[in-house]
């Protein structure tokens, strides 16, 4: 009798169990199942931002064609519009404010996760972050009324004096044009850089600097090993930079001079792709002028997927790299 009842008490314990464990896969796969319904719907979200813009970028595809990437005229009452002018202003614009951004950002990342005392480091870590926070409409304040006037009165009229046998530096000083966005653009990018390096190379193990210190190197040899071993980690870094300066709008718009105009100098006023949507998007009153900024849109959304989906093969080769290294050693 005591050894039914015993049986029968385990049989009761292992039911249980068996339930408890049954209830937690039904658990488990409602988190799984919500976990995926909600990266798709971010799928869903892109790709429907996408379809939005090529529907309504159609009539304009329609009626311009392969021209419209390749033209610089842009005349709404004559519904004529190229928009090589914008693709070249978000280029350059981009271009310059990254060629600026990296050496700084990356600079004060090294500083603070491998030099700077820990006090300093956290501190000077808050006073970025706190930049990255800033609006941009306050940057582009900051450009209009502080930067250009500066540009305008003491470093174009210099470039002009001792650099203007260069196109880049030729033309009348107006402070307002490529060089004050370019600039605008590079403080606004420098926050994402320090701050996502900074946390990339303080993730990497210390066991790195300790033996390359141990066979010889220098601490700036030790730090360059590091940086090799980053080297994902921080081109992420600027590729997210990188976005966020093809996309910027407001600060740009405010600087920038806004003209479709083509000049080799960085003193002339010039527009990106966002700067004219912000500017006459809410003026465009003609079924083709709206279908031109929306295809505009359309462009810069594909130019950005493009830069990401180069970065990720760069991250993807480089890392791949490096394991065949380790595995060939």
């Amino acid at each position: 009798m005591e050894a039914t009842a015993l049986t029968g008490r385990e049989r009761t314990v292992a039911a249980q169990i068996e339930r408890g464990r049954a209830a937690s896969r039904i658990v488990d796969r409602v988190h799984h199942g919500l976990l995926a319904a909600l990266a798709f719907a971010l799928l869903a979200v892109v790709a429907l931002i996408a379809w939005e813009c090529v529907r309504g970028a159609t009539p304009a595809i329609a009626a311009l064609g392969p021209r419209f990437l390749v033209s610089t005229e842009w005349d709404p009452v004559a519904n004529k519009f190229g928009a090589l002018p914008y693709l070249y202003g978000t280029a350059v614009s981009s271009a310059l404010a990254l060629l600026l951004a990296i050496p700084l950002g990356l600079g004060t990342a090294v500083y603070l996760a491998e030099l700077a005392p820990r006090g300093a480091g956290a501190a000077v870590a808050f006073v970025v972050e706190l930049l990255a926070a800033i609006p941009s409409i306050v940057y582009g304040i900051w450009g209009l009324f502080v930067l250009a006037p500066f540009l305008r009165s003491y470093v174009e009229p210099w470039l002009a004096t001792h650099a203007g046998f260069l196109p880049l530096f030729q033309g009348f000083p107006f402070g307002i044009g490529m060089l004050n966005a370019a600039l605008v653009l590079a403080v606004m990018v420098v926050p994402t850089i320090v701050s996502i390096s900074r946390e990339v190379l303080l993730s990497m193990p210390r066991s790195l600097r300790a033996a390359a210190l141990g066979l010889g190197a220098t601490r700036a040899e030790a730090i360059a090993v590091t940086l090799d071993t980053a080297r994902p980690g921080l081109l992420g870094a600027i590729i997210l930079a990188l976005g966020r300066a093809l996309g910027e709008t407001m600060a740009v718009t405010m600087v920038i001079g806004n003209t479709n105009r083509i000049s080799a100098s960085l003193f002339a006023p010039g527009a990106t792709m966002a700067s004219v949507i912000a500017n006459e998007f809410t003026e465009a009153t003609g079924k083709i002028h709206l279908a031109a900024l929306i295809e505009v849109a359309l462009v810069l959304l594909a130019v950005t997927a493009i830069v990401n989906l180069g970065a990720r093969l760069l991250v993807i080769w480089s890392t791949g790299g490096r394991r065949d290294v380790a595995g060939a050693a």
